[in-house]
């Protein structure tokens, strides 16, 4: 039974700590998400772009870089962010938005 408990055990904690990352990763995701739909609004709604900046900047993960752009009508928010990871499980997270500006 010693033996059988020392081959579950750490594969049981690699398995749990593989879970906890995804799950961190998933929700900063959403975070970017929120994030980029918030900043896209106020540029919309004919705010200050520093003001769309920031809307999307308390929305988002720390650390995040958040860009806006207007292309024609359409404005766009991109928030990207480096999700933390061990060696090259480390990824950057992103999510753009895009609204029509409003007159």
């Amino acid at each position: 039974m010693t033996a059988e408990a020392a081959m579950v055990v750490p594969a049981l904690v690699v398995f749990v700590m593989a879970l906890v990352w995804a799950l961190t990763a998933a929700a900063a995701q959403i975070q970017c998400v929120d994030a980029a739909r918030a900043g896209a609004r106020a540029a919309a709604r004919s705010e200050p772009e520093a003001a769309a900046v920031a809307a999307a900047r308390s929305a988002a993960p720390r650390g995040a870089s958040v860009t806006l752009v207007r292309a024609g009508e359409l404005w766009r928010v991109r928030v990207a962010v480096p999700a933390p990871g061990p060696g090259p499980l480390g990824l950057t997270l992103s999510a753009e938005a895009a609204a029509m500006a409003e007159r």
